[in-house]
């Protein structure tokens, strides 16, 4: 990939994060280029990784020259420079590094904030950024060994790289809490001087998924006791917290439509309802969830449009119930689509979009 290129790419992946976020992390960019995924990030900043460099698509070269655009795109925009330590969520809580080599590691920590943010928001964001993250302990899917004792045991730890009980690691005291009750973890974990989140990995996902937490077991029945005080409270605030984001949702919805008609201005108006409706459905986990797409970028628009062709305009569904390899059918239908897109733009079709 050419310089001018990438550093185009990069910029289009800050432009999110910032309308978004209000500030740009080089974790943010490298991300949206797709060089990581977000699970790869839990990964690292778990200590499961020496470097970001082990799990990412590209290289250490590859990575500085990332950040390199990004400060030049930064300082170009006039955003404002505050470094902020990454600590990793083992025990040790050692500092992470992004990259094997002797680079810098400052200009990878480095968040860029938007010059209109507040001196509050901007000190409440460092403090919450600097924060060491929660330790983390896995539920293991696979026999394995403690590297102090070699016994072993239902959770495990890591430490310099290598797994440890939680005896070895002193949390033997902890109690589980499982995931879902939000108020009661939220109070449990407050309430309790040391605490753990507890993660299994899920192979068909290929994530990190969270269980529960270990708290002390004085916290979590001073956090029962708690919760029950105020259960009629925390019910009514529910309700209003779901009628809420209802409305927000609506809201978004509208404004994603009109986005639809906007680069596609003859896509008929149900049809763009449609679209954004059927892409921006919570917990779907569709490109209108994405952070790019609630900033109204127009590639995401776009996809969101494609997808809707793909299975109302073309034979694709039909040539996959056949047994067609999902590549092989979507050059199939490509010029259809295309020729969609361009109905919808109002251009004659002229090859692909």
């Amino acid at each position: 990939m050419s310089k001018p290129n990438l550093a185009r790419r990069v910029a289009d992946a800050a432009e999110i994060a910032l309308a978004n976020r209000k500030y740009v992390t080089f974790i943010d960019v490298v991300t949206g280029l797709r060089w990581l995924h977000s699970r790869h990030v839990d990964v690292w900043r778990q200590g499961r990784a020496a470097t970001l460099t082990e799990l990412a698509a590209v290289d250490d070269d590859r990575l500085l020259q990332a950040a390199t655009l990004l400060r030049d795109w930064a300082v170009a925009k006039g955003l404002r420079p505050v470094e902020i330590p990454y600590v990793s969520g083992s025990r040790d809580r050692r500092e992470l590094r992004f990259t094997a080599a002797a680079h810098p590691q400052e200009g990878f920590r480095t968040h860029w904030l938007a010059p209109g943010l507040s001196e509050a928001r901007a000190r409440q964001l460092t403090e919450r950024q600097s924060k060491a993250p929660d330790l983390v302990v896995v539920a293991p899917l696979e026999p394995w060994t403690c590297a102090s004792c070699a016994d072993t045991g239902p959770y495990l730890i890591m430490e310099d790289d290598r797994p440890h009980c939680l005896t070895c690691a002193d949390m033997d005291h902890l109690v589980f809490l499982p995931s879902g009750d939000a108020a009661l973890s939220r109070r449990a974990k407050q309430e309790s001087g040391l605490a753990a989140v507890v993660v299994r990995y899920n192979r068909r996902r290929k994530v990190y998924q969270r269980q529960g937490l270990l708290v002390e077991e004085r916290a979590l029945e001073a956090a029962e006791e708690r919760c029950l005080a105020d259960e009629e409270v925390r019910l009514r605030r529910r309700e209003r917290d779901r009628e809420r984001r209802a409305e927000q949702d609506v809201e978004f919805q509208e404004r994603m439509a009109a986005e639809i008609a906007r680069l596609f201005p003859r896509c008929p108006a149900g049809r763009a309802g449609e679209i954004a409706a059927h892409a921006a459905l919570r917990g779907s986990g569709r490109v209108g969830r994405t952070a790019a797409a609630r900033a109204l970028d127009a590639n995401t628009i776009t996809l969101a449009v494609v997808a809707s062709i793909r299975h109302l305009d073309t034979d694709y569904d039909r040539l996959l119930m056949a047994g067609v390899p999902r590549m092989e059918a979507r050059d199939r239908i490509r010029q259809t689509i295309d020729r969609k897109l361009a109905e919808f733009r109002g251009a004659e079709f002229g090859g692909e979009a």
